[in-house]
């Protein structure tokens, strides 16, 4: 895995500095490939630099609510009992993989930062029993669970096909894409299920035996862990250290929801929004744990808001001057309704590198995948979900997404690079495998 590591470490710049690049890319290949005049293409970036700012809060708050809720209290204390379950090396490495993978179902931000809590913890408490574990391998694990957040509760692109006025509603005749034909749809769940199972036996598989070199987790003890709770003093703190200020919201939010969804509502970004906030609310001891938890969860945002503009500009910029229409015909030449699943995941594998983001890659693809399958009579919900499997497997090689883990974790990419590489190539026969099955 040298190569890669190489490569990854020495050529593969920021997120940001891809957005930017890919920004002028796409400017210089519509300057080539269509008759549109640079003033117009100029016009057209920056009237599309506010063209997701709906899509854009929604994602921010997925990464934002998905921080807040793995560390409350009651999660931080499941965390720390499951970090007692494993009894022996191997079972470590997969259990960790297991439940990371179950929390990116539920949330993709609960799902990343689960798994370098879990892998913190199973570490401390391995070390303490005198296991020997791999402290590299078990965040690898951790990450590896992302690799299905895209099949789960939270798959921006499913749910943003879901979403009444959503950008991709055009692309889709004009009517959403229910959740059941995609996310929901038995095939998904199986390929799920599937994913899991063979990414799990493929770490099994890959992880240290005796006599191979161990690095253990260094830090002697858990990292401390602060509430957020303050002296008071005055009646406005009464108020803030008052525990029914947040369980009557939350109980309200919840109140909403069930009259939401008896009503014969659907399950979107926001609902699935509203529903982690929901939990949040319930959870938190008052409103200074919730103030302290945000605060702590905001810093992981802020790079988001300021990409998800730019690739805003590049889908104005693809849909002004025609790319669309060009590109997908261009892909339209090169598939069959068999192989254009396994093709447009590919493709968004490819992609991934270059717009590191579920919901960008969205915007900047979706268009042009759901017009092309359009073409050849191809079932949007494979469409979509091709985008979506192309989309989380190559996050294992792309190290955007592994940031907050290994912050947590205090490793490089690099340190985890090898097992994710195997990772990729586990999923990725499933996903391809899937997707032609389902179109034949």
């Amino acid at each position: 895995m040298r190569p890669i590591n190489h490569v990854v470490e020495r050529f593969i710049p920021s997120a940001l500095v891809f957005s930017i690049l890919l920004t002028f890319i796409v400017a210089i290949l519509a300057l080539i490939l269509t008759d549109t005049a640079p003033g117009d293409l100029v016009v057209y970036w920056g009237d599309g630099l506010a063209g997701l700012l709906d899509f854009i809060t929604q994602m921010a708050l997925i990464l934002l609510l998905g921080h807040i809720l793995a560390n409350t209290g009651p999660v931080r204390r499941g965390l720390a009992f499951l970090g007692s379950v494993p009894r022996t090396e191997l079972t470590a490495y997969v259990f960790v993989f297991f439940v990371a993978a179950v929390a990116s179902l539920i949330t993709w931000g609960l799902g990343l930062v689960v798994g370098g809590l879990l892998a913190r913890e199973v570490a401390y408490q391995g070390r303490e029993r005198g296991l020997q574990l791999h402290f590299p391998m078990l965040v690898a694990a951790g990450f590896a669970g992302f690799v299905v957040w895209h099949m789960g509760y939270s798959a921006s692109g499913p749910l943003t096909a879901a979403t009444e006025g959503s950008f991709l509603q055009e692309s889709l005749g004009g009517t959403p894409l229910p959740i059941t034909e995609t996310v929901f749809s038995l095939w998904n769940i199986i390929a799920a299920v599937v994913t899991v199972l063979v990414v799990g036996l493929a770490l099994y598989l890959v992880a240290p035996r005796k006599g191979d070199k161990i690095n253990q987790l260094s830090v002697d003890a858990r990292e401390a862990i602060e509430d957020g709770q303050e002296e008071v003093v005055t009646p406005a703190d009464r108020l803030d250290a008052s525990r029914i200020v947040t369980l009557l919201l939350g109980l309200m939010l919840v109140a909403y929801l069930a009259l939401h969804f008896a009503g014969g509502g659907t399950l979107t970004l926001n609902t699935v929004n509203w529903s982690f906030l929901a939990l949040i609310l319930l959870l938190v001891r008052n409103p200074f744990e919730l103030i302290h938890l945000t605060k702590n969860a905001a810093s992981n945002v802020g790079e988001i808001l300021l990409q998800f503009p730019l690739y805003a500009g590049i889908l104005g910029l693809m849909v002004g001057s025609g790319l669309v229409q060009i590109f997908s015909d261009m892909f339209v030449q090169i598939s069959t309704p068999t192989t254009f699943g396994v093709l447009a995941f590919l493709s968004a594998g490819l992609v991934n590198f270059f717009v590191p983001s579920g919901g960008g890659q969205f915007a900047v693809q979706g268009p042009i995948m759901l017009s092309a399958g359009a073409e050849l009579g191809v079932d949007p919900a494979i469409t979509v979900m091709a985008v979506s499997y192309g989309d989380q497997w190559t996050n294992m090689i792309q190290p955007f997404w592994a940031i907050p883990l290994l912050a947590i974790a205090g490793l490089k990419m690099r340190d985890i690079l090898g097992y994710t590489t195997i990772v990729l190539i586990a999923s990725g026969v499933v996903f391809g495998a899937t997707l032609f099955i389902v179109s034949l």
